[in-house]
């Protein structure tokens, strides 16, 4: 097993190839923490790595757990959690801000880099998915990007940007394709929705 409380990650993990395994070692080590209180760092790993996941309910349920002494005295954990509560609000500006806001640590810098990309690649889904044109500065505020290199960045991926307007036009996402014969969950589903109009 890993040491997830010295000051660096495995070189596998820092290359970002391997989170899933480090959120379970994270929680078996909590779980074996020795009076049921783990390290500050494994309980900042496990918080960032359920950002990263955006998994939001473990991540307040890990910090309602975390005794109040160690999130005082743990700085980089009150910096996580305000990242957390801008990912709960939605807040993608206040996100990469609250990146930005604070000198992470070696061990969590690469998780944080993953997620500010994570959010950015959910939030280029989110504008492609709800709008057919946004303007320049709200788009780039939504990706966390400059304006310019917010623009750059979707005229190179086949989106559209006027000039003249300061408009971003989304290029629409390829619908998934649509199953005709119903296979099991479908069938579940329905069944379920039928049983409920019955009652």
């Amino acid at each position: 097993m890993t040491n997830l409380g010295s000051n660096k990650m495995p070189a596998a993990v820092i290359m970002g190839e391997n989170y899933d395994k480090l959120l379970e070692q994270c929680e078996t080590q909590e779980l074996e923490a020795p009076g049921g209180i783990a390290t500050p760092q494994v309980y900042a790993q496990l918080l960032v790595l359920y950002l990263l996941h955006n998994d939001m309910n473990n991540a307040r349920y890990l910090w309602k757990r975390i005794p109040q002494a160690i999130k005082s005295a743990n700085l980089e954990l009150t910096a996580l959690w305000a990242v957390g509560q801008r990912i709960w609000q939605r807040d993608f500006p206040g996100i990469y801000s609250a990146i930005a806001a604070h000198q992470w640590s070696e061990n969590i810098l690469p998780v944080m880099e993953a997620l500010r990309e994570t959010t950015r690649r959910r939030a280029y889904g989110l504008v492609a998915q709800a709008y057919t044109s946004i303007m320049a500065e709200d788009f780039a505020a939504f990706v966390g990007y400059s304006v310019e290199e917010a623009v750059k960045g979707v005229v190179s991926q086949g989106w559209h940007a006027d000039p003249a307007t300061r408009m971003v036009m989304p290029q629409k996402p390829d619908p998934p394709p649509v199953s005709l014969v119903p296979n099991e969950q479908q069938l579940a589903r329905l069944t379920d929705y039928v049983a409920f109009l019955e009652n």
